[in-house]
């Protein structure tokens, strides 16, 4: 696939446009209502949609099937996110109003996060095939570790930069509304929101460690898999808020993510096979994007039969994009760190 300067200049601008207009829109703190949320969730899949129509008006029938097959990995993994999020907002006792903020930044920076992995792993792809094999195996042991916790919930307090965090910084006990820092007392302290902001940012960086690889292997195209991701991310905002009272009704959806995983990772690994000897087959793009629709279709209908049969039944955030350490389900949310702690 062939794409110009102009027109990777013009798709970037176009991402940062639209992230503009989400920073625009919640530029004064608000609760966002499930009417405003709907309306830019379906804004934003009608972008991403229409992107992929023309994607496959322009470049033909197999580019725009690697599109939609990428975005549609990308959309599900992204929906994994919202529960990582949904636990750090719990976690630090975030105001519903300075929510979506906190969703904004954490949007932008792992589309710049991506956009960085997407050109080492092209590069990787491009002058080292064994790479296949290697993204390969990592899905295969991320699907793994997503099955093996399905019913655990991740422990944020795991991560060796939140950690140094609360060690190194004063931290006041309210929220300054987006101000990442306060004076108290002549003293500089700096607020929750700074903790919120770097766990987003750092969960962030290790689900761009599971989610490059997989848009990889359904596409091997920079381009798509760049706006692939960039396009499932940006109407993560607005998701947010139409799911967060429905993400633990998805019972099932830390299984369908790792069939999902582990089917790409086999994938991959045959695509390294078949380019050493043709006659092992390749999966074809129509195949997988198949069996991800299938897959998903499936999970989330048989979870709103589970929950409507079981109500006591809940989803489980899992560790985080498949790593790490995870808590009991049950174990109450702690409350946000005092001054000087």
């Amino acid at each position: 696939m062939d794409v110009s300067l102009a027109v990777w200049a013009g798709t970037v601008g176009a991402i940062i446009g639209l992230l503009a207009i989400d920073f625009v829109v919640g530029r004064n703190p608000h609760d966002v209502t499930m009417r405003e949320a709907t309306a830019w969730s379906i804004f934003y899949v009608g972008v991403a949609i229409a992107f992929g129509i023309g994607v496959w008006q322009v470049a033909g029938a197999e580019f725009g099937q690697q599109y939609f097959a990428g975005w549609l990995v990308e959309k599900s993994l992204s929906v994994d996110n919202l529960f990582i999020f949904l636990l750090i907002f719990a976690r630090f006792a975030v105001p519903s109003e300075l929510q979506q903020r906190g969703l904004l930044i954490g949007v932008a920076l792992a589309i710049v996060m991506r956009a960085a992995f997407i050109a080492v792993g092209a590069a990787a792809l491009e002058y080292f095939a064994f790479t296949f094999v290697i993204f390969g195996g990592f899905l295969i042991w991320t699907a793994w570790g997503i099955y093996k916790h399905r019913n655990e919930d991740a422990d944020l307090d795991e991560n060796a930069v939140m950690r140094f965090a609360r060690k190194r910084f004063r931290v006041t006990d309210d929220y300054h509304g987006h101000k990442l820092t306060a004076m108290v007392d002549g003293k500089r302290y700096v607020t929750p929101m700074f903790l919120v902001l770097i766990a987003i940012g750092t969960t962030d960086l290790l689900f761009a460690l599971d989610s490059i690889p997989a848009t990889f292997g359904v596409t091997q195209e920079p381009y798509l898999v760049f706006t692939a991701n960039a396009f499932a991310l940006l109407g993560l905002r607005a998701l947010f808020f139409v799911l967060r009272n429905l993400l633990d009704k998805l019972v099932y959806l830390a299984i369908g993510l790792s069939i999902i995983l582990a089917f790409i990772g086999v994938k991959l690994i045959l695509t390294f096979l078949h380019r050493v000897e043709p006659a092992i087959p390749e999966i074809p793009t129509t195949v997988s994007l198949g069996v991800i629709l299938v897959v998903l279709t499936v999970t989330t209908v048989a979870s709103l039969i589970k929950v409507r049969r079981d109500p006591t039944a809940r989803a489980h955030s899992g560790p985080i994009a498949g790593h790490g350490h995870t808590t009991e389900s049950d174990q109450a949310v702690p409350a946000p760190p005092k001054d000087g702690s």
